[in-house]
């Protein structure tokens, strides 16, 4: 087992968001987690990230609780977070925006995360010189998501990337997303709906009012090998 979370209780200024959510991801799988807007699925990565502070419960990598490490300590672990909002400073370059990670990491190898990449998605080498204030949404999730990618190389956390994309860049990115299958890597996409994703994933867990109300397992290979 890779990530695991055991029982997870955040509140918010007293008011409770997770309220017992267990969850797991494999290595190397692509896990979804789909709920409506403000179920709990940004908490959810926040927690896993860190970013969110445990009330009660744990998280856990590799088998070790992870539950008191500080995010910075928790990114030299090998996570990528690709906020809801992308997060990207406007004035910087796609490429200086892309080694953020590497700049305050010194784990991450930033020129061998960015060919990597470059390689994954080459349209990205077009516009690297280009500020991100003069990018489409679009083009700024895929420059999140390649800002994600040059940090996360165990887990990857992927906060509603199709939202709000246009329908080519939202098939597009779940493409580098599938292509990514092989490479060891854990997936986690937060979204309010399977209709991106539904092809790329290999389970689900349904969160509801903060809790996780049921697990579906989508992949077939997966269902026979637990059957």
């Amino acid at each position: 087992m890779t990530l695991k979370l055991e029982n997870a209780e955040v509140a918010i200024q007293a008011a409770p968001i997770l309220r017992g959510v267990s969850l797991e991801v494999k290595s190397g799988e692509r896990m979804g987690l789909v709920g409506r807007n403000g179920a709990g699925k940004t908490t959810v990565m926040r927690t896993i990230t860190g970013l969110a502070k445990l009330s009660a419960g744990k998280v856990s990598w590799q088998g070790e609780d992870i539950s008191v490490m500080e995010p910075r300590d928790r990114a030299q672990l090998g996570f990528g977070y690709m906020p809801e909002d992308r997060r990207l400073i406007p004035d910087l370059t796609v490429e200086e925006n892309m080694l953020l990670p590497a700049w305050v990491n010194d784990a991450i190898d930033g020129p061998k995360g960015l060919a990597f990449v470059y390689d994954l998605m080459p349209e990205l080498t077009q516009m690297s010189t280009r500020k991100a204030l003069l990018l489409s949404g679009g083009q700024q999730k895929m420059v999140a998501l390649g800002r994600a990618l040059i940090a996360g190389k165990q887990l990857l956390l992927l906060d509603e990337p199709f939202e709000g994309v246009a329908p080519a860049l939202a098939m597009r990115i779940s493409d580098v997303i599938t292509s990514l299958k092989g490479e060891g890597l854990s997936v986690l996409i937060a979204q309010s709906e399977l209709s991106h994703s539904v092809d790329l994933l290999q389970r689900e867990s349904v969160i509801e009012r903060g809790e996780i109300i049921k697990v579906n397992v989508i992949d077939p290979s997966l269902k026979e090998q637990q059957a």
